[in-house]
């Protein structure tokens, strides 16, 4: 299930987020963190099952929404996770939003399609 980024999953969050390549330093991932915290045209999705186990970020932008973060945790991958999570976007906010990737989301993106 997809829900949102609560403060209660910071470390979690940062976790999923370090497996993105621009994210390996702690001070960059607390930036991107607060960002999603505080910047309301941002936000940060989590995939929750029994554990999270994927995160998934967005900024939205007029009628799009870019994808600038996706991972799923290494012992959970080629599980269909990631596709699930993409899904579940595209169904909340599919009829309103034009969903895309960015340049470092892209690859994982369109596999999830």
């Amino acid at each position: 299930m997809l829900i949102k980024y609560k403060k209660t999953f910071e470390k979690i969050a940062m976790g999923l987020l370090s497996f993105m390549p621009d994210e390996k330093e702690v001070k960059k991932l607390q930036s991107t963190i607060k960002e999603y915290e505080t910047n309301d045209q941002w936000q940060l999705f989590l995939w929750k099952e029994d554990d999270v186990l994927g995160a998934l970020g967005v900024r939205f932008e007029d009628q799009k929404i870019v994808v600038q973060h996706l991972s799923v945790t290494p012992s959970h991958r080629n599980q269909g996770i990631g596709k699930q999570m993409v899904k579940a976007l595209k169904e909340q906010y599919g009829d309103d939003y034009i969903i895309c990737a960015n340049e470092k989301t892209e690859g994982f993106f369109n596999q999830c399609e």
